[in-house]
């Protein structure tokens, strides 16, 4: 396939939430356009953008996908993104490599969802043009007249409607292209052009259409004020101009099943949506982080990122990248200006679903896929060796929901940190580690929707199976008084035997490990056993007398004993010093502790009551309140015991439908409750 320039490339971000008709969408725009032959739909698994057998089974998105067609000689990239919250990585990524993004809606719901608010808002962040589209309009239940008076109670007069349905008797008999002044008939199955029907609502239309037109220039204003008709060339500029810097977010109503209106929605797309040289350009830095300007031409020294990247079982590893400037050309060697590296790619495709298709290079402003570069990742910048250019790097969200990873079959652990290494470098919203202490594996992502995909990667494409827990929690122990105790290892057993005395003073402390201080007098216990009775306690309290968990907060002193000249050894005194801590412990009132977290938490304001009441529940309390950075919520800064807070990023998922988020920090260490550190202790011992 030929290199399209810039000025003809659209890159469009399908966007919405979940169930909203996206994906039919898509299938609809690429039959329109003939880049497909037949039209698949979601219910027969066989789309073009759904293609993973995870997504075909659960009817759904759940990454990104990208196809293109080419429409009256533009090249349109579609970006399908997942509508579900525990998949908003694949969101973002669409966002990144996008010009535009388009909102769809169910005209069946008529509500302005929040995977449609979130979509806005990602948008907005990104300074990228948008759109609505009004899906299903011609279901039984449908309402578009509804869902357009609340994003025109959203939006006010942004919000313009280009193509709307004219409706009777809850019936459609027409779409009504406002900005050409048209109107079409689909009912029988072909684009009919017919007279432009009349009635009060499709005059409202007409006048919020003119307004929001109007509003793109002065010279517009004072001709609507002075009631002056706008031509079809005056409208289509001023809604271009509009939709370009922002000021107007056109809105059209179709159908994705039927294909009815879609090839006016093509048009709108081929007039209205920025081109790539206009929408690709941003932020660039030079080797020393100086910002540099760049234009989005072919010619410019090269940058490109890396918005996706996928492991496939049979190709190995593929970049998604969009060319910001410059040209990137196939079997090259290309600089990862993130990592400061040369990288040899291999050859480069341009993505339809799961198919590609082999090109030579890709030009700026378009779409592509690289093969064979180990080491390039999401996020990072790929430029010239010549001129090292650097992009802003992606934006991500922090994982809330973390569970134990175990594999069933014993050895399998290797296999199973492998797979979710690649995996790791699929999906930019997840994290995996081990806990040092606990010796688990922890694998943290955006719900439980998202783990569980990430356990059916491993089965299906790294071929190990394991099993998701709740995470241990590292708890602690600590004594409450002071106490002085003897140690004494004393063992005969032919030749040199084994003597070592020690009396060690243990008390509170506030440091989180061991305090060793010495007050021996006399010689009573010769200096250079010392460090051996350091270093017992120190292996001492790696396990707690009440539950094997590690003691913090203790003071040492070593203030007494007594030594033989010729059996006394470093051994026998790190052993005295482990008797002495086993013996004084238990009588220094030993108690467990329990690590506290501090919680940042994002939420609406309506949903405030409900988390300060759910705070409190779980042993917590709320600390503060202030206004979030984008005026929408709050946010709550609360402190919570960890071993409550397994299922809280569902509560706070359900309880906000969505909009709510929380980040955490280790806090402290507080005492647990007695009849929580009674059952712990009985678990323990019952382990033991």
């Amino acid at each position: 396939m030929q290199s399209t320039s810039s000025d003809k490339i659209k890159n469009i971000a399908i966007t919405g939430h979940a169930s909203r008709g996206k994906t039919t969408l898509c299938e609809a725009l690429l039959y329109i356009a003939k880049a497909t032959d037949k039209l698949g739909s979601v219910e027969s698994q066989n789309t073009v953008m759904d293609f993973e057998d995870e997504e075909k089974k659960r009817k759904a998105s759940l990454s990104s996908a990208v196809a293109s067609l080419n429409w009256k000689d533009h090249k349109i990239n579609l970006i399908d993104t997942p509508g579900l919250f525990d998949f908003e990585g694949g969101l973002l990524e669409g966002i990144r490599a996008a010009g535009s993004v388009m909102i769809v809606l169910d005209a069946e719901k008529p509500e302005y969802d929040v995977g449609a608010q979130k979509a806005f808002k990602y948008a907005k962040k990104r300074n990228l043009s948008t759109f609505f589209v009004v899906s299903k309009v011609d279901a039984p239940e449908a309402n578009f007249g509804n869902i357009f008076d609340v994003l025109k109670e959203a939006h006010g007069t942004k919000l313009c409607p280009v193509v709307v349905p004219f409706i009777e008797d809850k019936k459609v008999k027409c779409f009504v292209n406002l900005a050409q002044n048209l109107a079409f008939d689909y009912s029988s199955g072909e684009k009919v052009r017919v007279d432009m029907p009349s009635s009060a609502k499709l005059d409202a239309m007409r006048e919020i259409f003119n307004e929001a037109v109007a509003m793109s220039s002065d010279e517009l204003m004072e001709r609507y004020f002075a009631g002056e008709a706008f031509t079809e060339e005056e409208a289509y500029n001023a809604l271009k101009d509009g939709v370009a810097n922002g000021n107007i977010y056109p809105i059209f109503g179709c159908s994705g099943k039927t294909l009815d209106a879609i090839g006016e929605l093509l048009y709108g797309i081929i007039n209205l949506a920025p081109s790539s040289k206009i929408k690709a350009c941003e932020q660039v830095y030079d080797e020393n982080e100086n910002e540099t300007k760049i234009k989005v031409e072919p010619t410019e020294p090269l940058a490109a990122i890396c918005f996706k990247t996928v492991y496939d079982p049979f190709v190995g590893k593929q970049n998604y990248v969009k060319v910001i400037s410059g040209t990137l050309k196939s079997d090259t060697t290309v600089y990862n200006t993130t990592t400061d590296e040369s990288v040899k790619i291999g050859k480069l495709f341009y993505p339809h679903g799961a198919k590609t298709e082999e090109t030579k290079e890709l030009v700026a402003g378009d779409i592509g896929i690289i093969t064979k570069a180990e080491n390039i990742n999401t996020s990072d910048t790929i430029s010239s060796n010549e001129h090292h250019l650097k992009l802003a790097p992606m934006f991500r969200i922090k994982p809330m929901y973390s569970l134990a990873v175990k594999s069933t079959k014993k050895g399998d652990e290797d296999k199973v940190a492998g797979g979710l290494n690649k995996i790791l470098q699929e999906d930019v919203c997840l994290e995996f580690k081990v806990n040092d202490e606990t010796k688990e594996q922890i694998l943290s992502g955006l719900g439980e929707q998202h783990l569980e995909y990430i356990v059916s990667k491993l089965k299906n494409k790294y071929g190990v199976e394991v099993v998701l827990e709740s995470p241990k929690i590292a708890y602690r122990e600590t004594i409450q008084k002071k106490v002085e105790v003897q140690g004494r290892h004393k063992k005969q057993s032919g030749g040199h035997g084994q003597f070592g005395d020690v009396w060690i003073r243990f008390a509170p402390d506030s440091s989180e490990t061991l305090v060793f201080d010495e007050e021996v007098f006399g010689g009573a216990v010769p200096k250079n056993f010392f460090p051996a009775v350091e270093k017992g306690l120190r292996e001492a309290i790696e396990k707690g007398v009440l539950a094997g968990y590690p003691m913090v907060g203790l003071h040492a002193t070593l203030y007494d004993g007594s030594s033989h000249p010729v059996d006394s050894s470093e051994m026998a005194f790190k052993l005295a010093a482990i008797l002495a801590y086993k013996n004084g412990i238990p009588k220094a009132s030993p108690v467990l502790l329990e690590p506290i977290m501090k919680l940042r938490i994002d939420i609406p304001d309506a949903n405030t009551g409900d988390v300060m009441g759910d705070v409190t529940k779980r042993r917590g309390k709320v600390l503060g309140m202030e206004p979030n950075e984008d005026g929408d919520g709050q946010i709550l800064v609360a402190e919570v015991p960890e071993s409550e807070l397994t299922d809280f990023p569902i509560f706070i998922r359900s309880v906000a439908k969505g909009k709510g988020s929380y980040e955490k920090e280790f806090a402290r260490y507080e005492k647990l409750p007695e009849n929580l550190a009674q059952k712990l202790i009985e678990q323990a011992n019952k382990e033991e």
